[in-house]
């Protein structure tokens, strides 16, 4: 199984940007789907974006649609998630996820069975 290790949370304005990384290890990276998801206080994991084990298709969610990038980089054993047009609701703690049996348009928590320990994301207005 994959080890997963997020960085690039912190705080951002209303605006602003931020960007994340996810760091894989152990087994193969590139045989993996990808996804980051988030979440806030007193809410359920949300899914927020996935991208294919080529890098070639991502698929996102509706609020994030636009302003967020995901991407992926197999010879870094690296994701991103580039966070642009930061919104306060957009403030929660962010995961990525890594699915053996995933692909991009994969959106349950259910179809990845690895996962970082979480960044936070603060936005304030």
């Amino acid at each position: 199984q994959v080890q997963l290790v997020e960085s690039g949370g912190g705080l951002g304005q209303a605006g602003g940007s931020l960007r994340l990384a996810c760091v894989g290890s152990g087994r193969s990276f590139s045989n993996y789907a990808m996804a980051w998801f988030r979440q806030a206080p007193g809410k359920e994991r949300e899914f927020v974006a996935a991208i294919s084990r080529s890098a070639m298709t991502t698929n996102y969610a509706e609020p994030v649609k636009g302003r967020f990038t995901v991407s992926r980089d197999n010879t870094k054993n690296t994701m991103y998630l580039q966070m642009n047009s930061l919104k306060p609701e957009d403030t929660a703690v962010y995961y990525c996820a890594a699915g053996a049996g995933a692909n991009f348009m994969s959106r349950s928590p259910d179809d990845f069975g690895a996962w970082g320990q979480g960044t936070q994301v603060t936005v304030s207005s």
